[in-house]
């Protein structure tokens, strides 16, 4: 029972209990005379009765004055000062006590005032201390950005989970060129920190290079990396290198706690390839015709008796056709000069490792046992990986479902420029038919499906694939052509990887690295692990149900405990109705600032991934929320995250307070407020009181978030619906 609710009960029971002694008292006396005595008293008290009634009121005013006045003492104003003495403790050091109440409390106000100037004095020389020892990491973080600020590539920084740790500016903007909405707030919905990188790069491309390091590192190799090229939703290509963020374990062992990745955009090189491939081609059948006729004038003209006019007629048409195709060739020339030739990028690995990769998925996808033969340990081949093994694996499982294989062996040797590799089965033969299908059909393993067919995969590589059958051994193979390249140097040239950028890293955050979502329901993870999506609406008006509209969305994100401003959410939205004029005296949005500015069903989209997978906080949420709600049937997407509201929270750290608008919250815990009345600016400065409410909030032992809701549903304010 909130304190409030206590007084009423307190006062209603005094004055019950006054009342009850009077009229006790009275019944005893009256009882304890007799009848004349009776007859005496009665007129006496009856001309008296208004008095009598007076003086009862009297009492039970004083008994209310003295509880009322016991209650302050003794509850409501050692309870303020309680409050405000824990917000001194655990949110704003500056604020002190004002001594009110009784001579003892205002002592004690006084003595805890003075404990906080000396905590504060303690406090002082502690961080002077504390940032003399990290003015070394200072320097080490310095020397990062200045190496960041030299790349001209993306680069990001994941953990093992494929939450982002760190992204510097090169990356933020070609993830916005990547985004579905890039004109709904700057397109910053793909990239921020503790977002999955898998919104963006598909989730199996990322586990199989991550192998691939994990291999590399068992074989300790100096230079771990591999490489892999994607394509984005948006239909852009992306070359992506990935190396390890290592940690040394005790025993001195490398342990894999993250990955790095450095993306290139190559999607017009690629196309620029793609056109050049077919310009040549035309140009090799537009000249074939050409040179057909000048070969076939060239052998009239050695005729001794050819007529003198076909013997001009016959050498223009040399000149014609010599002329044209000189034209063409220049035209060719012209068109591509600046450009680099850029086939499908492919990783130079080693073949045991091409073997033991192909293996592991054979028997843990397929379900086929794999046996080696011949493998050349020396040989290195030029490969997309992950590709390849999806296509071996492809032809394994296909063998073991239609021809009841059980056991397949593989050889892969060298043969010049190109290398073999071998898929051998011993059973049932294949006709050319089947072999031709499944090289065409896109491939499928399981419950998964790649729109590449086997053909797309060994062209991706130039090379070939047929059957063939080893009669004496009553055997089959596939063979598959691979490129071979030369072994890897340890020491690469790296001249050109470290270029002049314009760009300077902003986002640190490698405490995430020690965080792991894997295996935690939300609702008992800590508030402090979690990542929160602080945000607010603008509006046409109060009442979401009587068709007023959302005409701002401002955002900003919380992770790892910092509220991260400059990973922010701020769109203004076209209402499709009229705004009254009045409503600009509140929020400063006017009518002409909505013209032109996209309509819900495309913000909505982005504020929705901009959101994703984090728990939305709000001040008076239930309002937002609702206006959020009532877009769902038009829009398709639902917003079925967990969601907190700092005046329910600040109802429960603080029930003795009178006002929980945002306004005397972040007055009472020292928040500077700016921007206000704006989505943006409510947004952050809800975030800010939100992070000063979490540690009073494990004050009462609320730590989790499914305690925070509990907490919460049971204020007065939870009760209020829109």
């Amino acid at each position: 029972m909130s304190p409030k609710a206590r007084l009423p009960i307190a006062l209603a029971l005094s004055v019950f209990f006054v009342v009850l002694l009077l009229a006790g008292s009275a019944y005893f006396v009256w009882q304890d005379l007799d009848q004349l005595e009776q007859a005496i008293v009665r007129p006496i008290l009856a001309s008296r009765s208004g008095l009598m009634v007076a003086a009862m009121v009297l009492a039970c005013s004083v008994v209310v004055m003295v509880v009322k006045s016991l209650y302050d003492g003794l509850y409501a104003v050692p309870g303020k000062v309680a409050e405000d003495a824990q917000l001194m403790l655990a949110t704003e050091p500056s604020k002190r006590l004002e001594p009110v109440g009784s001579a003892d409390l205002r002592a004690l106000s006084r003595t805890v005032n003075a404990f906080a100037d000396q905590r504060d004095s303690l406090r002082k020389d502690v961080e002077l201390r504390v940032q003399q020892a990290k003015q070394s990491i200072e320097e080490e973080k310095n020397r990062l950005a200045a190496l960041m600020s030299e790349l001209t590539q993306s680069v990001v920084v994941c953990n093992l989970d494929g939450r982002i740790l760190l992204y510097n500016n090169r990356a933020k903007l070609q993830f916005k060129a990547m985004s579905d909405a890039p004109q709904v707030a700057g397109g910053g919905e793909l990239i921020g920190l503790g977002r999955s990188i898998y919104t963006v790069l598909e989730r199996n491309l990322i586990v199989h290079a991550l192998e691939s390091l994990q291999h590399r590192l068992r074989k300790s190799a100096a230079q771990p990396v591999t490489n892999f090229v994607t394509t984005t939703r948006a239909g852009q290509l992306l070359r992506v290198q990935m190396a390890p963020v290592l940690n040394a374990r005790e025993e001195g062992e490398r342990a894999l706690t993250g990955f790095i990745l450095m993306l290139d955009n190559i999607t017009r090189t690629f196309e620029s390839e793609t056109r050049r491939d077919q310009l040549l081609h035309s140009i090799t059948e537009g000249n074939r015709a050409a040179l057909a006729n000048v070969r076939a004038a060239a052998e009239m003209l050695d005729y001794d008796d050819l007529e003198p006019a076909l013997r001009l007629r016959f050498r223009k048409v040399i000149k014609d056709e010599v002329n044209a195709m000189s034209k063409r060739i220049d035209e060719a020339a012209t068109a591509f000069t600046d450009t680099v030739k850029t086939r499908w990028p492919l990783e130079e690995m080693l073949a045991t490792d091409l073997i033991a990769a192909v293996r592991k998925q054979l028997e843990s996808r397929a379900g086929v046992p794999v046996k080696l033969e011949d493998v050349d340990e020396t040989l290195w081949v030029r490969v997309d990986s992950f590709s390849m093994l999806t296509a071996v694996t492809y032809l394994g499982s296909r063998l073991a479902e239609e021809f009841g294989v059980r056991e397949v062996r593989l050889r892969l040797t060298g043969a010049g420029r190109m290398a073999h590799l071998d898929l051998i089965w011993s059973g049932q033969a294949m006709s050319s038919e089947t072999v031709m299908s499944w090289e065409l059909e896109p491939m499928r393993i399981g419950d998964e499906s790649s729109p590449l067919t086997v053909r797309d995969v060994i062209e991706r590589h130039d090379g070939e694939i047929w059957l063939e059958r080893e009669k004496t051994k009553h055997r089959a193979f596939f063979r598959i052509l691979l490129p071979t390249a030369a072994p890897q140097q340890e020491v690469e040239n790296e001249a050109e990887t470290y270029l002049r950028g314009e760009s300077r890293p902003e986002y640190y955050d490698f405490d995430l690295f020690s965080v792991s979502e894997k295996g935690h329901a939300l609702d008992d993870r800590l508030l402090t692990e979690l990542t929160f999506t602080i945000f607010d609406t603008e509006t046409t008006g109060l009442n979401p149900s009587e068709g007023d509209e959302i005409i701002q969305i401002g955002a900003t994100r919380i992770v790892n405990g910092k509220l991260r401003r400059s990973e922010s959410f701020e769109q203004l939205v076209d209402p499709c109705r009229r705004l009254a004029p009045e409503s600009a005296q509140i929020h400063g949005i006017t009518a002409e600032m909505l013209v032109g500015q996209p309509k819900i069903g495309e913000v909505l989209p982005a504020f929705h991934a901009f959101a994703a997978d984090t728990v939305l906080v709000a001040h008076n949420a239930a309002f937002d929320m609702r206006f959020l709600q009532l877009k769902e049937a038009a829009t398709g997407l639902k917003f079925d995250q967990p969601v907190l509201d700092t005046l329910l929270l600040s109802a429960v750290i603080h029930p003795n307070q009178e006002s929980h608008r945002l306004e005397a919250i972040a007055e009472r815990m020292g928040v500077h407020i700016i921007g206000r009345h704006t989505a943006l600016g409510d947004a952050i400065v809800t975030g800010e009181v939100f992070l000063k409410i979490i540690p009073l909030l494990a004050e009462k032992g609320i730590r989790t978030m499914r305690e925070a809701r509990e907490a919460a549903e049971k204020t007065y304010y939870a009760r209020i619906k829109y």
